[in-house]
């Protein structure tokens, strides 16, 4: 018989190489010399065997261990090869910025639209955007109607990826004096105008939205635009000119975002001046302008009684009623069906105070729009980033803080598979839409010095 030896919890055996005493290896030895009931069998293998069984055991188990390091290893690098060629073409896409061809431009335009409404470049874009923002200035400036609109988007999700910060800002007060040249001039394209509007209230909302005398201003710019809609002194509407009416709607919308920074002070003295003019506007021609108007309505209405500054609503709601059940076949049976369906919204919150709750979905979160104020600031969002607004709620800091999200998740399998109630949900986001309107409050305050 061969004497096994044990020393430090390894076994040795004369024939074999020092093995560790593991339970692999007792089990193995174990099926080695007993038989299948447990039992000592008259003919176990012999210690060849054992040691052969062993060693192929643990080589096996090595390779495994290196076939996964080595799948690992390729993962990493091509994430790494993918993220260079991102930022590759990134940077290609910057610099044809400047290209002498507006056609160049107009592509770069677009390909840097589409990354930054579906991914979050803050790392990226924050040690170049002062490049970027002076070859947008170049667009603004030299560029065609299409070219100046699509520089204006741009530049408002630069800002959005900025996080809102004093980069953003530092940004936006190089641009915000060609914004407002864009928007007041009449000689300029309409397409141009009016995403020079939505970037003058999305970039002051974001980027300026404790400085109370570009509020003052941006909103002053902003309202002479929609105003130009509003009834004459005989009452009568004017005759809209072809795409004013779109102008019209984005200026307002864009205004309507900054009303909801507003002190309180100054939410009387609009409350009084535009609800009877918006009231008349429910009888644009154009849908879409009429839908706007209606929203607007409510908006200002919801404000407005949060102030006890809304008085008796009997002949809004009855314009509203029309709207809501407007059955006319000189319009297109879609836009019936779009207008009711909004006007019935509308109405039923002016008659009730009761608005009709909304979920959004991303990832294992949600918000609740539970409000005609959580709206609007939604669909400005929605309509400047599209498909990408649910990565930017789950990844931007900026739009996580708006809405109250804190900061983003960082989950496991094991906290994905553990979600909260959908009740809890709903209270955790309440109580933070309730802190961030606190805060807002304050500093509605200190802009209500400067208003």
């Amino acid at each position: 018989m061969n004497p096994i030896i044990n020393i430090a919890n390894c076994c040795y055996d004369s024939r074999s190489t020092l093995l560790p005493n593991t339970s692999e290896h007792k089990r193995i030895q174990h099926r080695a010399t007993c038989g299948r009931n447990g039992v000592k069998g008259e003919s176990g293998a012999s210690d060849d065997d054992l040691a052969s069984e062993q060693m192929s055991h643990y080589s096996s188990t090595s390779e495994n261990a290196s076939a996964l390091e080595d799948a690992t290893a390729a993962e990493v690098v091509d994430e790494l090869t993918a993220q260079e060629e991102s930022d590759d073409k990134l940077k290609q896409s910057i610099e044809d910025l400047t290209d002498k061809s507006a056609k160049t431009r107009q592509a770069a335009l677009e390909s840097l639209r589409q990354a930054f409404s579906s991914r979050v470049l803050y790392d990226f874009l924050t040690e170049r955007r002062i490049t970027v923002a002076d070859s947008l200035e170049r667009c603004l400036k030299k560029g065609g109607g299409e070219e100046q609109a699509a520089a204006a988007t741009l530049f408002v999700l630069l800002c959005v990826q900025l996080g809102g910060g004093d980069e953003a800002e530092e940004c936006f007060k190089m641009l915000r004096p060609l914004f407002s040249a864009i928007l007041i001039d009449r000689g300029a394209s309409v397409s141009a105008r009016q995403s020079c509007a939505r970037a003058l209230g999305m970039c002051c909302y974001v980027s300026a939205a404790e400085d109370g005398e570009d509020l003052v201003r941006s909103m002053g710019q902003l309202e002479a635009v929609f105003m130009s809609s509003y009834p004459n002194r005989e009452g009568a509407l004017p005759a809209a000119k072809p795409g004013h009416p779109a102008l019209f709607g984005a200026a307002l919308q864009a205004w309507a975002l900054l009303v909801t920074l507003c002190p309180v002070s100054r939410l009387a003295v609009l409350l009084d001046l535009h609800l009877p003019k918006l009231q008349a506007c429910l009888e644009s021609s154009d849908v879409n302008y009429r839908i706007a108007v209606g929203e607007t309505i409510a908006l200002l209405v919801e404000l407005g009684r949060d102030i006890d500054e809304v008085e008796d609503s009997v002949g809004l709601c009855v314009s509203l009623k029309g709207l809501a059940t407007d059955s006319n076949k000189h319009r297109a049976k879609n836009d019936r069906r779009k207008q009711r369906s909004i006007f019935r919204e509308v109405l039923h919150y002016i008659e009730n105070e009761d608005f009709q709750e909304e979920k959004i979905r991303f990832g294992v979160e949600g918000i609740y729009i539970d409000s005609w104020v959580r709206r609007r600031m939604y669909d400005a969002f929605k309509d400047l980033l599209e498909s990408g607004v649910r990565h930017h709620l789950q990844f931007n800091c900026l739009l996580r803080d708006i809405f109250g999200l804190g900061a983003p998740l960082i989950l496991d399998a094991a906290v994905k598979a553990n979600k909260i109630s959908r009740f809890e949900k709903h209270l955790f986001n309440s109580a933070a839409f309730k802190a961030r309107t606190k805060l807002r409050n304050k500093v509605r305050d200190k802009r209500a010095d400067v208003m």
